[in-house]
């Protein structure tokens, strides 16, 4: 059972917020504000009757309830606020024929929102309901990312890229948007002008971002900003992260610093804050330049279209490699306007490619290609699959399977696992292993485990257990296959049960207890 006196903070569920207002506006559940703010949040649905139900909360939700267990209201609200719960929906019939006076104090005082559900409106009903303005809400949200995406693409084929895009941004975001040096200098900008006490607050964000010049330059991750709450915030009712603040698909190299966090010298390539109620981001770019970004308040897929912004910035203002100038902006305006990695075969070719990982110490490995992201320790690189790569000192590297353009992205994650491998097995180099998700576990490591597991049981007990999984855990079938009485294979099942302390009814324990019989053969 878990911790009921103490449980860690809940990880508060990345769906799109569902305005408390929004759900008491649909006539047709005919839900009705007791007590509590309503300007809450909801971002989850969860129906229980427990007594505690804080130890399976996750924050933000809408709990659901009759009433069944509500020996004290008071305790019961406290502990649901604790938890980070939106708001309290109270079921009228059967239990109670009106929502208890002492409920509705006990909300109120706690500032808990707390909604009257009539005996006609079903909790299931109310979930769906939620489901469904979830769903406008997301459709809304790519909507605007879309549009946005559209209109950076345009303003960065315009004749002066640079003080487009930031008009773009600064009216898509409704703030200020800059291009400055890390001294805090505005190259360019757009947008109304933040006070002084924000500018200061910018300055340091840009501090925390710029990259140093003794250091490579890599591109910014499309990773929004950490969030500028506390995990004791997040907890608080409707706080939980932008759920626009999901990775896009694709490569990706994670690089960010919390709020407030890191050093100079591009130990961090975005950071937040918040200054006079004005949300502060800024985003490294090459150059080395940074974009900053003041806006008074923040919108779902403001992140994305940020993160779009800061990649065209990075290449429009980054020295080139000797590629045609020309050839990488159209290949790049193509790719955002809804073309696929294909469209760039004309700059690299069309494969095959390898991605390669690489974690160590000191100069980092020539792997012969210009397709290098380094940073620090880590590096990742991108070269031909006819090309060999070989072990380097004080490096580990991980290697992909050759992938096409439009498989990159799969080749990325083939490369961090390899590499992840590689660092587990204490091997110089490790390639990616096709071969189903048995190439995930170690074969070692898996049939080490799976001693471990099984130590318990004795070979009658493991060939009894093997024989009731394969048949799906029948009785009946399973005495026929291993010739003795039902009875004595129910007695077999709960002997290995006690012996491994585990629950044989859970889908996950049976496939993980599967998996150990089918690797001791």
């Amino acid at each position: 059972m878990p911790d009921q006196t103490a449980p860690t903070a809940p990880t508060i569920p990345p769906t799109p917020p569902v305005p408390l207002a929004a759900l008491l506006a649909r006539s047709d559940l005919g839900l009705r504000q007791l007590a509590g703010p309503s300007d809450a949040s909801i971002r989850w649905v969860h129906t229980s009757e427990m007594a505690d139900p804080f130890p399976y909360l996750l924050g933000g939700e809408l709990l659901m309830t009759a009433g069944v267990q509500l020996p004290d209201p008071e305790v019961y609200v406290a502990r649901v606020a604790a938890a980070g719960a939106a708001a309290l929906g109270f079921g009228v019939a059967p239990v109670y024929d009106a929502v208890p006076p002492a409920l509705v104090e006990a909300c109120a005082r706690h500032g808990l929102p707390l909604l009257e559900v009539p005996p006609q409106t079903t909790f299931s009903g109310v979930a769906r309901a939620v489901w469904l303005l979830m769903a406008r809400a997301r459709e809304e949200e790519l909507r605007r990312v879309s549009e946005g995406q559209r209109a950076l693409a345009t303003a960065a084929a315009r004749l002066e890229p640079v003080g487009a895009v930031l008009r773009v941004l600064a009216g898509r975001i409704g703030g200020w948007a800059a291009l400055v040096t890390p001294e805090g200098s505005v190259l360019d900008s757009a947008g109304p002008e933040p006070s002084d006490s924000q500018r200061v607050g910018v300055r340091g964000l840009v501090r925390v971002v710029a990259p140093s010049a003794d250091l490579p330059h890599p591109a910014p991750s499309r990773k929004p900003p950490a969030d500028d709450t506390t995990a004791a915030d997040r907890r608080t009712r409707g706080s939980a992260p932008d759920a626009a603040a999901q990775t896009p698909q694709g490569l990706e190299f994670p690089l960010e610093a919390p709020a407030g966090k890191g050093r100079g010298g591009g130990s961090a390539l975005t950071a937040s804050d918040t200054v006079a109620g004005t949300h502060l981001s800024a985003y490294a770019l090459a150059g080395p330049r940074v974009l900053a970004l003041a806006t008074p308040h923040r919108a779902p897929g403001d992140h994305t279209i940020a993160g779009v912004a800061a990649v065209l910035l990075t290449l429009l203002t980054a020295e080139r490699q000797g590629a045609d100038e020309a050839a990488r902006s159209a290949a790049l305006v193509r790719m955002l306007l809804g073309g696929g990695p294909q469209d760039t075969s004309e700059l690299l070719g069309p494969g095959p490619w390898t991605v390669v990982h690489a974690r160590g110490q000191g100069p980092a490995p020539d792997l012969g290609t210009p397709l290098v992201e380094a940073d620090g320790h880590r590096v990742r690189a991108l070269l031909p699959a006819g090309r060999e790569v070989t072990p380097h000192p004080d490096w580990t590297l991980g290697i992909s399977a050759p992938a096409g353009l439009d498989g990159l992205s799969v080749a990325d994650t083939q490369a961090a696992r390899a590499l992840a491998r590689a660092e587990a097995t204490r091997v110089a180099l490790a390639r990616h292993r096709p071969a189903g998700f048995g190439a995930l576990v170690d074969p070692e490591e898996a049939a080490a485990y799976a001693r471990e597991l099984l130590a318990p049981l004795t070979e009658t007990q493991r060939a009894t257990l093997h024989t009731w999984l394969s048949l799906h855990g029948s009785w009946d079938r399973s005495a026929v296959a291993v010739g003795v009485h039902r009875n004595t294979v129910r007695q077999r099942i709960g002997r290995c049960a006690a012996l491994l302390g585990t629950d044989l009814d859970d889908m996950d324990v049976r496939t993980e207890l599967w998996l150990a019989l089918k690797q001791q053969g």
